[in-house]
């Protein structure tokens, strides 16, 4: 029996070392930089990796980079990621149904580390000493609530606001858009 199971390891751990070698000089597009949906992509923002057996994966070869450059990224491409085909070609970005939308956030109203692909619940209320109709006394209280995920985060301005871009469902971002009031971000936690 410990044969057998001897026998069955070394021709798993035999295979496995042939695979890697036959794969081992496969070249393969990764991007070097971020792009943006819908922008046209550079031979700057491409760059050639070796990648050991990317089986399943739709990767763009190396020798395949004049299908790449000079065509138009459908999706937002992550800096270090791999290029796959389906991420290449008319803007896919945002998806049907969904918007993008870019936001002001006031020093404090936002957590700090927030970063792409946090999902947020976003809160708009009155101004700080703005009485609006249909609000509590003194602007207290949500005039405007809706969740959405964050794509970017802007550098904070002079008074410690930035500017964050969110993806939301498109009635969401018709109505934080036309909202006023100071706008506060809420990270939610994973699966939430």
């Amino acid at each position: 029996m410990a044969a057998g199971a001897l026998l069955v390891l070394a021709t798993v751990v035999t295979f496995w070392q042939v695979d890697l070698r036959r794969h081992q000089d496969q070249q393969f597009l990764a991007v070097a930089r971020p792009v943006p949906a819908g922008a046209v992509i550079s031979d700057a923002d491409v760059r050639v990796v070796r990648v050991a057996n990317p089986s399943g994966l739709a990767l763009v070869e190396a020798d395949r980079r004049d299908e790449v450059v000079g065509r138009t990224a459908a999706v937002p491409l992550a800096a270090g990621s791999l290029v796959v085909s389906s991420q290449v070609g008319p803007p896919a970005w945002p998806p049907a149904g969904q918007a993008l939308i870019a936001v002001q956030v006031g020093a404090g109203r936002a957590p700090a580390a927030m970063s792409a692909g946090a999902p947020v619940v976003i809160v708009v209320t009155a101004s700080a000493g703005a009485e609006q109709p249909g609000t509590s006394p003194a602007g207290q209280g949500a005039r405007l609530r809706a969740v959405g995920t964050v794509v970017s985060v802007t550098g904070t301005d002079q008074v410690g606001g930035q500017v964050v871009t969110l993806l939301l469902a498109v009635q969401d971002a018709e109505a934080v858009a036309s909202a006023t009031g100071d706008v506060a971000l809420v990270q939610l936690g994973a699966g939430q």
